[in-house]
């Protein structure tokens, strides 16, 4: 998988061309949700994008909706086939009114910043455990969840299944036929989308 840092900064300079630092009005969501779905659009495999959000002023809910959430909702969907997004460098103010306009349509993602990695907006207890112990491991197959939580094979693939729907996790097809694999056929490894 492909993974390239866009500066928001530097993308609202390109796009907006008017040097404003705060991410406001819908209008304006709607050029930079664009230019983003262009990029998105550009690239025919695998593609992580990691926005940075250095530099840049508040943002209010109507900007985060139409952007983000919008966003997050498609990629879930799979309108933009595999493809993930993580922002990076929120600050408190700006994580919060994104994470206002995920948790109203259940939706959720991956942050990154001094602090290390955040998931903000909604997502199910079961799912939050799981993705902590892919993003602690780095990588995760259903055999392996299903051992460490003492759960069904079906269950561990279900709960890894749906974090890489929700563009959480990325998935790997390995496929075993050596005698040191205990299984033969295709095995997924799941892994952090910060790797």
């Amino acid at each position: 998988m492909d993974k390239r840092t866009l500066s928001l900064k530097k993308l609202t300079h390109t796009l907006l061309k008017n040097g404003s630092k705060e991410m406001t009005d819908r209008s304006r969501g709607i050029r930079i949700r664009e230019g983003l779905e262009r990029i998105l659009g550009e690239e025919k495999g695998s593609l992580c994008i990691v926005l940075d959000f250095s530099g840049m002023g508040s943002i209010d809910f109507s900007w985060a909706d139409e952007v983000v959430a919008k966003m997050i909702s498609r990629l879930w969907s799979g309108e933009y086939g595999e493809k993930f997004l993580v922002l990076k460098n929120l600050s408190p103010s700006q994580a919060e009114n994104i994470g206002v306009a995920l948790e109203r349509k259940k939706l959720a993602v991956l942050t990154t910043g001094t602090e290390g990695w955040q998931l903000i907006g909604s997502l199910n207890n079961y799912l939050i455990h799981t993705l902590i112990r892919v993003m602690k491991r780095r990588q995760l197959t259903l055999r392996e969840l299903s051992e460490e939580e003492g759960i069904e094979m079906n269950t561990s693939g279900t709960r890894l299944l749906n974090l890489y729907k929700k563009r959480l996790v990325v998935r790997v097809e390995r496929t075993m036929m050596g005698k040191e694999d205990s299984h033969r056929g295709r095995q997924y490894i799941y892994q952090s989308l910060l790797s």
